[in-house]
């Protein structure tokens, strides 16, 4: 195609009515005064959005717009550009036309990054217009740091063959990042797993070899193996960055520290374990610049959101999100307090750990080496004169005792409890010595929650669902499953060839009704699962998995797997 003509962004927007003139002199006072670029300080001003500014540069310049969230870029197409060159120019090879490469651009008003790219692909080159947040998302995606990653590891391997004596806490100690391989290796892995979205790193060492797995949308998939014997230089970085003790290698060691990933700040939580052949690292990956979701966005279906925040407003009572470990507990908890994270109250948290910090918040780290556990720290915290507690874990009786006795005294109470369901949940309660009265008068709500992966919006494709998915569809919403049309992902590379991208929650709520503290007060608990289980009638697990079956957001197979399979 010919070489795109020199326009001016600014005016573009005036002509299209997508900015005034008013908005485009301030904009431009702006970059005088900070030298950033004009599209980016339309955008955080608020004026455009990133789509608007694409869209009017494709009329202008009569090439075409490509949404890249739906556009399935092949990483051997796009590797004709390297990852310094794409971030460099903004540009993404998108496909082979034969006689052209077709190229999207953020800029494509940057003749100089245009000339660059010709040179570079000595080819012709067909300019289209893409998101600028979008294309570095797809940047972050395809240039996959795997086969760095093994490069790296075997340099490790190699340098560990020539020299066996090194010492690598004096390496660790002594030489910058950029000079030791296993610092490098470690970097090269993080920042592999935050451009996959992992929550966790494992590094497992196995009889001949040691494997490295990331957790993506709750999921283990394999990044890497490699040679066993670098799997104690790795270890013992690991537990330098986490001020653990490195002589100690019979026992578990838990600990935490803060790495900057591509600009952001990321707080590691590491759990060290031997094992037969060495020992095993999980590190969990908290993002800290990501901020929390607002209970709005949380997935939880209208009727249960304007109960929660229903019972948010009033004064004391306790609320119990439930649901095993890795269900997204954490995340409704904290949402809910930054809804009430107001001046006027004062909130204290009593965690293990803390896993992200909330500004206002008064927040505790449980300490078991020095007694300082859950029940102490929360007697202490009702001496503080909180409104709001939040207790990470309902662990044992004394807890469960305090906590709502604090809640019968004025405190709103936010806590977790490991149980598979709702409805069972104030049962497990008596069942660890809480006074069946506290039961009935303190809790106001039982929330359970599991997270299914999401159907990738890119790749999405229709599908016919086995007998034994439909028989589950029927069984969930009646006669609405027989028109229901389900979906599944083919893979792309949106979503690394898996059909998913991201998760999303499926919530069940009991409501502690006249009806339900009455039968709580039962000394029967079958009385009270049936009465608890009629309330919750058309709003358990498995009917807000099979809801987003048939509005397209997940797969058959996905929700049978995630959601509770008991009857309603």
């Amino acid at each position: 195609m010919p070489r795109p003509d020199k326009v001016r962004l600014g005016e573009i927007l005036v002509q299209q009515k997508l900015l005034s003139d008013a908005q485009l002199a301030g904009s431009l006072e702006q970059q005088k005064r900070s030298g950033r670029r004009l599209g980016r300080i339309f955008v955080e001003s608020g004026f455009v959005t990133e789509d608007e500014i694409a869209q009017a540069l494709s009329r202008q310049l009569q090439v075409p717009f490509v949404n890249l969230k739906y556009f399935d870029v092949r990483s051997d197409v796009a590797s004709r550009l390297s990852e310094t060159q794409a971030r460099r120019f903004r540009a993404l090879v998108l496909e082979d036309l034969g006689s052209a490469w077709r190229v999207g651009m953020a800029d494509p008003t940057d003749l100089n990054a245009y000339d660059e790219i010709v040179r570079v692909l000595r080819r012709d080159v067909s300019v289209a217009v893409v998101g600028e947040s979008v294309l570095l998302a797809a940047i972050d995606r395809i240039y996959r740091r795997t086969t760095e990653i093994s490069g790296l590891a075997q340099e490790l391997q190699a340098e560990l063959a020539e020299s066996p004596a090194v010492d690598f806490g004096t390496l660790g100690a002594t030489l910058s990042v950029e000079e030791a391989p296993v610092a490098k290796l470690l970097q090269s892995v993080f920042e592999e797993a935050a451009a996959m979205r992992a929550s966790d790193i494992h590094i497992e060492p196995m009889e001949t070899r040691l494997q490295i797995r990331f957790r993506i949308d709750g999921v283990l998939h394999l990044q890497t193996e490699s040679d066993l014997r670098i799997a104690p230089a790795l270890v013992l970085r690991l537990k330098l960055m986490a001020d653990l003790d490195i002589s100690e290698k019979r026992l578990p060691q838990d600990g935490r520290f803060n790495v900057r990933v591509r600009s952001q700040a990321v707080d590691v939580r590491m759990s060290t374990m031997p094992t037969q052949f060495g020992e095993s690292v999980v590190m969990r990956l908290l993002t800290q610049t990501t901020g929390l979701l607002g209970l709005d966005h949380l997935g939880m279906p209208p009727d249960m959101l304007a109960k929660l925040k229903g019972v948010l407003a009033r004064p004391s009572g306790m609320v119990l999100v439930t649901g095993p470990t890795g269900s997204g507990k954490t995340t409704t908890l904290y949402s809910a307090l930054s809804e009430i994270n107001t001046l006027a109250r004062k909130i204290i948290t009593v965690e293990d750990p803390v896993e992200y910090r909330i500004p206002g918040i008064n927040q505790v780290q449980v300490q078991d080496k020095i007694d300082l556990s859950f029940d102490r720290v929360l007697r202490s915290a009702l001496r503080q004169d909180p409104d709001v507690i939040l207790v990470g874990e309902m662990r044992d009786q004394a807890t469960v005792e305090t906590g709502l006795r604090a809640a019968l005294t004025g405190h709103l109470v936010f806590s977790t409890l490991h149980t598979n369901d709702a409805v069972s949940t104030p049962v497990r309660l008596l069942d660890m010595g809480a006074p069946r009265y506290m039961v009935a008068l303190s809790l106001q709500l039982v929330i359970a929650q599991r997270l299914v992966r999401v159907i990738c919006e890119s790749c999405a494709a229709p599908l016919e669902p086995a007998p034994a998915e439909r028989a589950w569809l029927a069984l969930s919403l009646g006669a609405a499953a027989e028109h229901t049309r389900c979906l599944r992902g083919r893979g792309c590379s949106n979503c690394n060839g898996t059909g998913f991208l991201g998760r999303t929650g499926i919530y069940e709520m009991l409501e502690m009704t006249r009806p339900v503290v009455e039968a709580a007060n039962h000394a029967d608990p079958a009385t009270f699962i049936r009465v608890g289980t009629e309330q919750m009638a058309g709003r358990t697990l498995r009917h807000h998995a099979a809801t987003l079956v048939a509005h397209g957001r997940t797969t058959p197979a996905e929700a049978m797997k995630v959601s509770s399979q008991w009857a309603e």
